[in-house]
């Protein structure tokens, strides 16, 4: 049984066909998708490459996609965090049920960072202990145990998110996130346009400033979760996302900001699809309770 699934991120949308038991992406289709717009822009983007798919029947549909968000009613919460505030309040079940192929009666919505970390678990051996960490648009983070995100209780953050967490005083978002990077680069070097691929270059060139950037950046973000990983007893860490993407820029200081020797640090083996495989386990295990996934 093949399960659709939207990846809704803060700069593209990804829909995909996945066969959750074979652990395998069968076809899938990317398009560019703008944070910033209004709902209805968002919405008819979403339906546009979910269209791409084909007319496949599907009565079950998975969604994973960035907090702050009601995963429950499948209503978004985005207030003053600089992407997708054209969704606040706006209930996307309804929005979309009646517009994706296949006529479906039902969506499950998850998010984002959990997908990933679901669907890197699957597949770097079931860890007990694992957490997921998402580096783009914002910070992310999901923690895994035996396979199941833990969302309460003092070993974890708030909500079992990572994103409300602060830096100095601030949001964490406001020290790593690609708004963060390239707001940071722009205030020493004075280039407003560079983005994260090419401040990461610059780095790889030579450029100091670049390069204390993601030094500084990145050793922030492992000071934050150095002691939640301490509580929840965390084996693995594994980093996805767009920005991982420059994992030889990422992984040095973030592993010096840990400063954890026993905490297995790795970059995500599969940096596209591990939310898309993630998503459908999810939605799988809503219809069906066999299928082990990610709890709501």
């Amino acid at each position: 049984m093949t399960v659709p699934v939207l990846e809704i991120g803060g700069t593209h949308v990804t829909a995909a066909l996945v066969d959750p038991e074979a652990a395998r992406v069968l076809d899938s289709l990317r398009r560019p998708l703008h944070a910033e717009a209004p709902a209805g822009e968002i919405v008819g983007d979403l339906v546009a490459c979910a269209a791409g798919l084909g007319p496949a029947v599907a009565d079950h549909w998975g969604v994973a996609i960035p907090g702050p968000f009601d995963y429950e009613r499948g209503v978004g919460l985005f207030s003053g965090v600089a992407k997708f505030e054209g969704l606040h309040g706006v209930d996307l079940r309804a929005a979309l049920l009646p517009r994706l192929p296949g006529g479906p009666t039902e969506i499950t919505f998850l998010n984002d960072a959990h997908a990933f970390a679901l669907g890197e678990w699957v597949r770097c051996g079931a860890p007990r202990r694992m957490v997921g960490i998402t580096l783009g648009t914002g910070v992310g983070g999901a923690f895994l145990a035996d396979g199941v995100a833990v969302r309460s209780g003092p070993e974890v953050p708030p909500g079992g998110v990572v994103h409300l967490l602060t830096h100095a005083g601030r949001p964490l978002e406001d020290t790593v996130s690609r708004r963060a990077l390239r707001r940071t680069y722009a205030a020493v070097s004075g280039n407003l346009d560079a983005d994260v691929h090419e401040i990461a270059e610059a780095a790889r060139a030579g450029d100091p400033v670049a390069r204390t950037v993601f030094d500084d950046a990145f050793r922030a973000l492992g000071s934050v979760l150095a002691p939640w990983l301490e509580r929840f007893c965390a084996s693995t860490v594994v980093v996805g996302g767009s920005v991982a993407g420059s994992w030889d820029l990422v992984a040095g200081p973030l592993r010096a900001g840990l400063d954890l020797p026993g905490v297995d640090l790795v970059r995500a083996r599969h940096l596209h699809d591990a939310a898309l495989l993630g998503a459908a386990w999810h939605t799988r295990r809503d219809s069906d309770d066999n299928i082990p996934g990610a709890r709501r």
